[in-house]
């Protein structure tokens, strides 16, 4: 069976065709997707059924870890894939990749829809660990926009503080608009030896504590950061490998996906329900770019949706305690 919809169909989805371009996809995967139709089978009702969006089932997130999850007849062993990082290299989710072209389609158009132009841009990177991982779905979006910058200054900047201080002046002394693009804990690290005042300077933090330090909420991160370079602007990103998408934060409080990319949330103890608007619940993405795959994805994250469709993020639900569940700030 073909692919339902076209490049132009997906990235060039408005809220009045949201619905029939998702269920294209969504009776696609049912039929094309074995670790999806499975679990369709397991709940009750018709997928022929469904007539909106809404009430689309997701995929849990988990069974990244244990299944290929593809749509359609493609051969995995001589693909490419995407592999989340851990601290342990176990337990490790793969997003396999039939076409790359719909993956890096989706982050340029989803980052110049928030940034303008890529060639606008110097764009750095202070991404430890992910370095490490040649699976890693952050470093194939960094490093193509690295490439589509044409900046010299562009590039990776690992235990180079001085360097990396020195471009960032030159870039303020010429007006140049520089994207710092950062984990969580390397750019706290770099806050210990910074103190300077930029104002061409947007930093990005995509989160990624791992661990490795003191897991603080995303307003004291954004603080400390903002405290070491006063001036500039200070966002995030949230993205995941299991996703094609990512939206941004560049304010203080909520996310926004672009229009391919739909969130909604479900009720922490009931996954089949969604949550009340203010309630907080568990994160549920529809993005349309994982054609492929799955694009109707149940997260771990815990979040909170706002009228204009924009979320917060709070914190990963945290299923490892027997009794009851933490929430681990993200």
């Amino acid at each position: 069976m073909n692919l339902p919809v076209s490049y132009s169909d997906v990235f060039n989805v408005n809220k009045h065709n949201f619905n029939e371009i998702a269920l294209e996809i969504f009776r696609y995967q049912a039929q094309e997707n074995a670790v999806y139709r499975k679990f369709l089978d397991h709940l009750t009702g018709n997928p022929e059924e469904i007539t909106h969006y809404s009430n689309i089932p997701f995929l849990p997130i988990e069974l990244f870890k244990k299944h290929q999850v593809i749509s359609g007849n493609w051969v995995t062993e001589s693909t490419e894939y995407f592999e989340s990082s851990s601290t342990t290299g176990l337990n490790t989710s793969k997003h396999y990749i039939n076409d790359p072209a719909w993956y890096y389609h989706s982050f340029t158009s989803g980052f110049e829809r928030v940034y303008g132009s890529i060639n606008d841009w110097c764009i750095m990177a202070l991404l430890p660990n992910y370095l490490e991982n040649e699976h890693s779905s952050l470093i194939a979006m960094v490093d193509q926009l690295i490439k589509l910058s044409e900046n010299e200054n562009s590039g990776y900047y690992l235990d180079e503080d001085d360097s990396l201080d020195s471009r960032l002046k030159y870039n303020e002394s010429q007006g140049k608009k520089t994207l710092l693009i950062g984990v969580s804990f390397a750019l706290i690290d770099l806050t210990l030896s910074f103190k300077e005042s930029f104002n061409h300077l947007t930093i990005l933090e995509t989160g990624g504590m791992k661990g490795r330090q003191k897991e603080v909420t995303r307003a004291e991160l954004h603080y400390k950061i903002g405290s070491a370079f006063p001036g500039a602007k200070i966002h995030s990103e949230y993205g995941m490998t299991e996703l094609f998408s990512q939206a941004y934060l560049t304010n203080k409080n909520s996310f926004v996906a672009p229009p391919w990319m739909h969130v909604s949330l479900s009720q922490l103890d009931d996954p089949f329900t969604q949550a009340k608007l203010s309630k907080t619940g568990l994160i549920r993405v529809i993005d349309l770019a994982n054609i492929e795959t799955c694009s109707f994805i149940a997260t771990s994250d815990v979040g909170k949706m706002h009228k204009d469709d924009s979320f917060e993020v709070l914190g990963r639900y945290d299923y490892s305690e027997q009794r009851g569940c933490n929430l681990l700030i993200a």
